[in-house]
């Protein structure tokens, strides 16, 4: 295991710049997962850590140790791509090894490595296959048990699962969590996918436009998001945002209002604000002082209903666990949970102090 450091790490191509100067942290045997939407960075640095693409500026230490100016064999780092990366003329055996004969090590060791490797990934049995004869989900379990016969100090993801569909995905990423908390090997996760990082992760690392907005615990970052953008992608459905002026203790929405909890008393009177409210945090009731919200649409996925309503001229996302009896054009009566609501800045979505 191994602590990684990144220290003012940056990444130009002629005068694109793909990564701000960063600073981060990855702690000894800790599972970080970067995310953000396609172009924010995310996979440029895990090429940076991998070597497989040079610093622009900046280092990259590995235990205190710099290895920004090493050869990616030099690194005691295995990547798992997206890809799987397989050699089609190699059987599953022969990819798993194919590191270890580059470097010489005996075969004896090379069998008892991948042997185990495939015990622990339940591939024992496809061993002697080609690449062609497997599943997509039997080749990344191929590509991940390559990656842990080297024993490296870090692994490295880079959206491994997004070529697998949903049930897949779901078992998979359950078996990488396991093999992260029986090997405790310092783990580099790339995605786009919020669920995937919220489950994987001890830490979360959200970028946007080659920086990091914000990084802690996933559940630090739901609780308590630094602005309107990590708020909406942090979250499956989305916060609902609204655009309001506080008044009397409270936000007017329009012809909404909300009163604020005691910890938002300290924003001034007259402040433009973004109050945002978790999906979940909405109930359904008789009546309401609030107006009416339209149902547009429901979509029921057995022990959860996901209701996409107008109210007072806002689109909103409510979810409710059960069966909601309702119907398109339908009115409903709605009241939030004000405790929970999140209050951002209207100028540049930042966090509020006080929440």
């Amino acid at each position: 295991m191994a602590s990684v450091e990144l220290v003012q790490v940056a990444k130009y191509y002629g005068k694109q710049r793909v990564l701000n100067p960063l600073d981060l942290t990855i702690p000894d045997g800790s599972f970080t997962v970067l995310v953000g939407p396609s172009g924010c960075g995310k996979s440029t640095l895990l090429r940076l850590l991998a070597g497989l693409d040079t610093l622009s500026d900046g280092a990259i230490l590995l235990d205190k140790q710099k290895i920004s100016d090493l050869d990616p064999a030099d690194r005691d780092i295995a990547m798992v791509f997206q890809s799987y990366a397989l050699y089609p003329h190699l059987t599953v055996a022969e990819n798993m090894a194919f590191h270890m004969q580059v470097m010489k090590v005996s075969k004896s060791e090379q069998q008892a490595k991948v042997q185990q490797a495939a015990r622990i990934l339940g591939i024992a049995t496809l061993l002697q296959r080609y690449p062609k004869e497997l599943s997509g989900g039997q080749r990344q379990r191929v590509a991940m048990g390559r990656a842990m016969v080297r024993n490296p100090k870090v692994f490295l993801f880079d959206e491994p699962l997004s070529n697998l569909d949903a049930q897949l995905r779901m078992e998979l990423r359950a078996e990488i969590k396991a093999l992260h908390q029986q090997f405790r090997t310092t783990t580099v996760y790339v995605t786009h996918d919020q669920v995937e990082a919220m489950t994987l992760a001890d830490q979360i690392v959200v970028m946007k436009d080659g920086n990091i907005v914000q990084q802690g615990k996933p559940l630090e970052i739901y609780d308590a998001p630094v602005d309107t953008f990590v708020a909406r992608f942090i979250g499956s459905p989305p916060m609902n945002l609204l655009e309001g002026v506080v008044q009397n203790q409270g936000v007017a929405c329009g012809e909404l209002w909300f009163p604020l909890p005691d910890k938002w008393h300290g924003v001034t009177e007259g402040s433009q604000v973004i109050l945002g409210l978790r999906p979940h945090d909405f109930r359904l009731v008789a009546t309401s002082s609030q107006p009416a919200a339209e149902l547009r649409l429901i979509e029921v996925t057995g022990d959860v209903s996901l209701l996409h309503l107008t109210w007072a001229g806002f689109r909103l996302h409510v979810q409710f666990s059960g069966r909601i009896d309702a119907q398109s054009g339908q009115r409903l009566a709605l009241e939030a949970n004000a405790s929970a609501i999140h209050l951002f800045d209207a100028q540049s979505g930042q966090r509020l102090a006080g929440g």
